[in-house]
Parts: C-alpha cells; sequence; structure tokens
C-alpha cells in the first residue's frame, strides 16, 4: 500500500471522505428517529448551512479563504491599489504580491500594516501572517557560462 505522499490529490480527498463519512453511515437511523416527517430535528436545512458545516468538517476554511482572498483581490485592497499589484500566490501564511513598478513596491512596502490588517479582517480564515512585496524584474548582466561573480560592467563607470 502507497504511502500518504504518494498518493495523488483525488485519492487523498476520497480517502478522506470515505473515513469522514463510512462511520456514520452504519448508525444512521437511531432508536430516537422514528421515521415521523414533522418531529424536531427534521426540518430540511438551507444548502449554504450544509455546505458551510461540509467545509467546516473537512477543514477546508483555510483554503477556501486564501482561494477567495486570491480571486477577490481589488475588492479586498481597493481598485487604486489592485491595478498596480497582483498577488502571486500564499505559502505557510505569507502572502506574495507583485507590484507593476519598483516605487508601488516601495509603497505597499509602507502600506504592509494596513494592508495586512485589512486583508485579515476581510478574510481572516485565511490566516495571512505576512506579506512579500515583489517589484518587476530586472535586466541582469551575468550572461553565459564564463560570467564571474561582482559588479560587472557597471565598476569601471566614473
Amino acid at each position: 500500500m502507497p504511502n500518504s505522499t504518494s498518493r495523488s490529490e483525488p485519492e487523498r480527498v476520497f480517502l478522506h471522505l470515505k473515513a469522514l463519512f463510512s462511520s456514520k453511515s452504519t448508525t444512521r437511523k437511531s432508536n430516537k428517529d422514528t421515521g415521523k416527517p414533522f418531529e424536531a430535528g427534521r426540518d430540511p436545512k438551507p444548502v449554504s448551512d450544509v455546505l458551510t458545516d461540509l467545509t467546516e468538517k473537512l477543514g477546508w476554511e483555510n483554503v477556501l479563504s486564501e482561494s477567495d482572498l486570491l480571486e477577490n483581490w481589488a475588492d479586498v485592497v481597493g481598485s487604486e491599489v489592485a491595478s498596480h499589484s497582483t498577488p502571486q500566490g500564499i505559502q505557510n501564511g505569507i502572502l506574495t504580491i507583485s507590484c507593476d513598478s519598483t516605487p508601488w513596491a516601495a509603497q505597499l512596502r509602507l502600506m504592509r500594516n494596513e494592508l495586512l490588517e485589512r486583508i485579515n479582517l476581510v478574510q481572516p480564515n485565511a490566516q495571512i501572517k505576512a506579506l512579500r512585496f515583489l517589484g518587476p524584474d530586472v535586466p541582469t548582466w551575468k550572461k553565459g557560462l564564463r560570467s564571474i561573480p561582482g559588479r560587472g560592467p557597471r565598476d569601471t563607470y566614473g
């Protein structure tokens, strides 16, 4: 039997759901359940309540909140900030944000606490602990296999 790290994600989800719900399928009908349609506890539940219960039971609140944060970035930080920044992903509670210019990356670094507070207010289940800002990619002077470390051609200027 392969270990849990070598299994595919769908297989792990299936096994998790099977373990979660298989124990309850045998005890579905209790002695108290007489099958009468209008007894207490027999009322239908809204789908939103059922889905909320399911995501809590499966432990998906964190993942779904992270996905909502990435998807609704403009609603969380505002249209001005969102037009100059793009969330790249979340890893270990650190949200990586790429900015379209170096000044915007510097400005957002100054606004780090305000943005973090707003993110945790809107999506508390995402559990964002820190923000990492990336500026645009800059050209490199390193070319070829025989390049050496150091400042490159700029060290002869001035």
